[in-house]
């Protein structure tokens, strides 16, 4: 499978025209890169898939919390941020600009090998694959580093700095989680919240963003723990798409479907706990309407972790505009996190082991969420002889349902807009649309994605009965009016098939 960049642009053109997000912003004065507002349908799209992963987080027995995004400067060097969260950055010797480097790379040489290359390495693999500076051309210069962190100052003159993630203001509750959860572990909390990143020059639209939502969920852990997991015997027979580090290594990039059971013993995975949690972040992915077919979980190369991670895999999307995108990461990440908060603050971040002092483990999985949401744009998207259209699935849709009165007739109106209130009374997001001709309406909804259309008729105020419209199939069946609430709920919560309706 290969990205089309010709699609890209097909893409862009959609969200812009119907308003799923629009930027760089401020578009009015010209916009700041890795800025963009999310218009209705893509404020829409978003709140269904936080309510998607927030409901996942729930029923597998996280808790939510919310921290500040700004923290004095002594967080961030505690937690080795101010050290350690980098960027390799490349500037064009003739004009000035900045890229990112190893992102420069790919967009010229998509094939190219660069997971865990040095910052010399990946100056060498620039010189030999001819890559150039996009704004005129000219020759690039040696590969820094460049920390990400967007600075502020509290007050007159106390150095801070915006959160570039989540997880650290969650590490940093965890004297009082330890009291809420009754000193027992492992606990499990997630943050669904913005995040703040000094991306030098991002130039993949919603794929890489300056500010954003992040999620994180975190599992405080005992060691023993993580090698008896209970819940682990509920997805040992599941299967995953895995790409482990030892296919990468030589050369390969054939996923294989393995039971996690035998991942485990093939070593692919080394903790009960830490397989679960991917198999966690798996299927958030997939109740976000991802196929299995257009995902992967691909483990890092051991010289490609960061230095806290003990092993470290990503979830990606495979999407026409830009391949394959990472858009998540679950990470065992050891006692790092809180053995440096513990140093720091002088706090005690321990919990008694066989009357031993033991910093728990974490084990996380984090991601933003307008990665998927483009990616689900991305893959949603269907073009055929009669139109082009979102094929989203039910639960994700932006606008769930829409009702349309075939004419903007008084007799027609009252009755439509008594449905519609009705259906808005399920909690469904529903549109009410009596401009143009049926026909273009219903061409109006394919193109943001709307499942189900229900249209109103003459017939309906003789045996109450309404047309209800399938956007796949584009096929229609008469529904009574007063099963229509129930039936909606079947439909969109996959319960009942269209296509059964229809025989």
């Amino acid at each position: 499978m290969k990205p089309k960049s010709d699609f890209r642009e097909t893409i862009v053109a959609l969200v812009k025209k119907r308003g799923f997000y629009w930027g760089p912003s401020p578009e009015i004065y010209g916009g700041s890169s890795g800025f963009f507002d999310l218009g209705p349908l893509g404020k829409l799209l978003k709140n269904r898939l936080e309510d998607n992963i927030r409901s996942s987080f729930v029923r597998a027995n996280f808790w939510e919390v919310e921290c500040p995004t700004v923290s004095p400067a002594i967080v961030w060097r505690a937690s080795g941020h101010l050290e350690g969260f980098v960027d390799p950055i490349t500037q064009c010797t003739k004009c000035g600009q900045l890229y990112r480097a190893d992102n420069l790379i790919l967009e010229q040489a998509p094939d190219a090998k660069i997971a865990g290359l040095s910052l010399d390495d990946l100056s060498k693999k620039i010189e030999e694959l001819k890559v150039h500076c996009v704004a005129c051309k000219g020759a690039l210069g040696p590969v820094k580093e460049y920390n990400l962190m967007l600075k502020t100052t509290l007050g007159l003159d106390q150095e801070a700095y915006m959160r570039p993630e989540t997880a650290t203001s969650t590490y940093l509750l965890f004297k009082r989680l330890l009291t809420f959860f009754r000193d027992k572990l492992p606990a499990s909390v997630f943050q669904i919240g913005k995040a703040y990143r000094n991306e030098i020059s991002p130039r993949q639209g919603m794929l890489r963003l300056r500010e954003f939502t992040q999620v994180e969920g975190q599992v405080f852990i005992l060691e023993k723990d993580e090698h008896d997991w209970p819940r682990f015997e509920s997805i040992r027979d599941d299967k995953l798409p895995l790409l482990p580090y030892q296919i990468q290594e030589s050369g390969g990039d054939k996923v294989t479907s393995t039971k996690i059971s035998v991942a485990l013993k093939k070593g692919y995975f080394q903790k009960q706990a830490y397989a679960w949690c991917v198999h966690l972040a798996y299927s958030i992915f997939r109740s976000m309407g991802f196929s299995e077919d257009h995902m992967r979980i691909r483990q890092h190369l051991p010289n490609e972790r960061a230095h806290y991670a003990i092993d470290a895999w990503d979830i990606e999307v495979f999407t026409s505009s830009h391949g394959w995108v990472e858009c998540c990461g679950i990470h065992d990440r050891g006692n790092y996190d809180l053995s440096r908060h513990q140093e720091h603050s002088k706090e005690k971040f321990s919990v008694k082991v066989d009357k031993k002092p033991v910093v728990p483990n974490v084990l996380e999985i984090a991601f933003g969420v307008e990665r998927p949401l483009f990616c689900a744009i991305d893959n949603a998207y269907v073009e055929d002889e009669e139109r082009s259209w979102l094929k989203f699935p039910p639960e994700i849709a932006p606008i769930q349902v829409a009702v349309f009165p075939l004419m903007s007739k008084p007799e027609l109106l009252e009755p439509a807009r008594q449905i519609f209130e009705a259906i808005m009374d399920t909690g469904f997001i529903t549109f009410f649309d009596q401009g143009g001709s049926i026909g273009r309406r219903y061409r109006r909804q394919d193109e943001i994605g709307t499942p189900f259309c229900i249209t109103i008729d003459y017939q309906t105020l003789e045996d109450r009965t309404v047309t209800v419209r399938d956007r796949n199939s584009m096929e229609q069946v008469r529904i009574q009016r007063d099963a229509l609430a129930d039936l909606l709920k079947d439909l969109v919560h996959g319960k009942v098939a269209f296509e059964f309706l229809a025989k």
